[in-house]
């Protein structure tokens, strides 16, 4: 089996910074591309950042300048920084991975349990 597990979230103030980290682990023979998302209550799951195996990166417009999103692939983790935090930026940050679980399968994708931004004014 596959688990990604997030960490990094927390409490900030507006301007402030934050790194969320994505660990994946289990059977695990290569990852795609990876990604982070977040979701605020009745509104829907918006992608943020993704980032293929090979390092191309794409952000959704609002984050653009001030998150980079990178990856570790000795390490199966890929990660999330996050500066200049606007109050808008607070939401629950999911991450995404589509792992070959092995050689000659395709993709599955997991999600991580999510981690709680909250950035204060």
């Amino acid at each position: 089996q596959v688990q990604l597990v997030e960490s990094g979230g927390g409490l900030v103030q507006a301007g402030g910074s934050l790194r969320l980290s994505c660990a994946a682990s289990g059977n695990i023979f290569s990852i795609n591309n990876m990604g982070w998302y977040r979701q605020t209550p009745g509104k829907q799951r918006e992608l943020v950042a993704t980032i293929t195996s090979g390092g191309s990166t794409n952000y959704v417009d609002s984050v653009k300048g001030r998150f980079t999103i990178s990856r570790d692939n000795a390490k199966n983790t890929v990660y999330l920084q996050m500066n200049s935090l606007k109050p808008e930026d607070t939401a629950v940050y999911y991450c995404n991975a589509a792992v070959i679980r092995f050689y000659g399968w395709g993709p599955t994708l997991y999600w991580g349990q999510g981690t709680q931004v909250t950035v204060s004014s």
